[in-house]
């Protein structure tokens, strides 16, 4: 999955190949498998578990206060609430490795909205991004992919966004087409 952020424009863009395990679950056998979710004014990309998807969507439909994902620190507010209903209502198991120093919410994911590009690790670190960004398992191919167009005055952010996915679907067993994209205006802050 991938963002961008480009001339006033901010896209994100995700496969839609749901992995368990060796088995592959492409989006002609599954009707609900975009990756993308919508959030208000918020475009929300998860990798990880398909379940994620799900429990976020149910999550941000009944959060019990407002969501705001507008900011780095608003959004890191926002997953340590998220991070505690995680455990208590979604029965995550939050351990990965002994040697964290944090619980890990086991997926990341990536942000597109009026006020930017943003990406949710694991452990829960925020970053605003300048141009663009990947995550999932065909991440290096789709930031390679993104890097070699990002310049070029003639690629829209969607174009990009959508370019780095299908770089990765290529070239990772993992990433499969078709994709899906959606774009919003930013707003000047």
């Amino acid at each position: 999955m991938t963002v961008v952020r480009k001339d006033g424009v901010a896209a994100i863009a995700a496969d839609t190949l749901i992995k368990w395990g060796t088995a592959k679950e492409s989006a002609a056998y599954i009707s609900n498998h975009q990756k993308i979710l919508r959030v208000g004014e918020n475009f929300l990309a998860v990798t990880g578990y398909a379940t994620f998807k799900n429990i976020l969507q149910d999550y941000f439909d009944h959060a019990p206060e407002e969501i705001r994902l507008d900011s780095p620190a608003s959004i890191f507010r926002t997953w340590n609430r998220l991070h505690r209903f995680l455990k208590e209502r979604y029965y995550l198991m939050p351990e990965e490795d002994k040697e964290d120093a944090l619980e890990s919410s086991r997926m990341d994911c990536l942000i597109a909205n009026p006020y930017g590009i943003f990406g949710v690790a694991a452990h829960r670190t925020v970053q605003e991004f300048s141009k663009f960004y990947a995550y999932g398992s065909g991440a290096d191919y789709a930031l390679g992919a993104m890097f070699s167009v990002y310049d070029d005055a003639g690629r829209s952010a969607e174009q990009i966004a959508q370019h780095g996915v299908g770089a990765a679907s290529e070239f990772d067993d993992a990433t499969s087409l078709p994709l899906t994209s959606f774009t919003v205006r930013l707003i000047n802050r």
